[in-house]
């Protein structure tokens, strides 16, 4: 995987982009989520650059896969930790997390790969269904 910097928006997006293929296919639903919430905005990206970088995570998934696409789309637990790593500060942490339940979210239907994901982000980044819910310091 292409390494960012820490807490970059580039970090960032590509956990939300993790979210969006976490089911095995990207969905036009949950798509739209991503253009109706401004998730580019939200995350300090234009839209073409959110948009790269999940053109990115989609390329550096096909380099490294042994198998089809849905088996491109699992990221293993160690290399998805490292890259959740990539975000550490923990306002942002609660942010990625509230839109990759957003993305998440906008086919009405939760996938084990996503449920998953949202499992690994939350123990990883020490977080519990309560500070999902709670502002970010500021």
């Amino acid at each position: 995987m292409r390494p960012y910097a820490t807490n970059s928006p580039q970090a960032a997006g590509r956990i939300v982009a993790i979210a969006l293929l976490a089911d095995g296919h990207l969905c036009k639903a949950e798509i739209d989520v991503l253009d109706r919430l401004e998730i580019h905005r939200q995350l300090g990206l234009a839209r073409s650059e959110l948009h790269a970088v999940v053109h990115g995570f989609c390329e550096d998934l096909l380099a490294t896969a042994q198998g089809g696409w849905a088996d491109a789309c699992r990221v293993d637990t160690a290399t998805l930790y490292g890259l959740l790593a990539e975000v550490d500060e923990p306002a942002l942490r609660r942010q990625v997390l509230e839109l990759c339940v957003a993305v998440v979210d906008g086919d009405g239907h939760l996938a084990d790969g996503e449920s998953m994901l949202l499992a690994a982000a939350m123990t990883h980044w020490g977080l519990s269904h309560e500070d999902r819910r709670a502002p970010a310091a500021t």
